[in-house]
């Protein structure tokens, strides 16, 4: 994918095809730091699939023999030295959290973030999208 932008809608869709009524996405910048939250209250995984769910070769849709949209971010993550999380939230739902080094040569650009969040609300009026970015003052000494 060529910007996050676009893994935030690949990821939102995903959301949406889990059943998730509240989708919440946040950037906070800090320094060389960059992390992006996608956070909803769909069905969520089970521990297999959570286990597989970075895997090309894995999807849990039918038809579909791969599955790419977090095998995707977690490379881009990857690829300027970050990392990517799933976690199980206690009630429902999951939570992703891709760190990034926003300075690395290899960090994608941000794409059009606030009209990808309207594409969404707009083509989903039933599901509650936030988002949130958060830029933080570091220490400049």
């Amino acid at each position: 994918m060529e910007d996050l932008s676009l893994h935030i809608l690949d990821i939102a869709e995903n959301s949406l095809n889990a059943g998730a009524k509240n989708i919440r996405v946040m950037l906070v910048e800090k320094n060389e730091t960059l992390i992006l939250e996608i956070e909803d209250d769909g069905k969520g995984m089970n521990e297999d699939i959570l286990s597989k769910a970075k895997n090309p070769f894995f999807t849990t849709k039918k038809g579909k023999k791969i599955g790419l949209g977090l095998p995707f971010l977690s490379q881009a993550a990857e690829e300027t030295g970050g990392n990517l999380k799933i976690e199980r939230r206690t009630e429902k739902g999951i939570r992703i959290i891709a760190c990034f080094n926003k300075n690395n040569i290899d960090m994608k650009p941000f794409g059009d973030i606030k009209k990808t969040m309207r594409v969404l609300k707009a083509s989903h009026p039933e599901v509650n999208f936030v988002f949130e970015q958060i830029i933080e003052k570091g220490d400049t000494a």
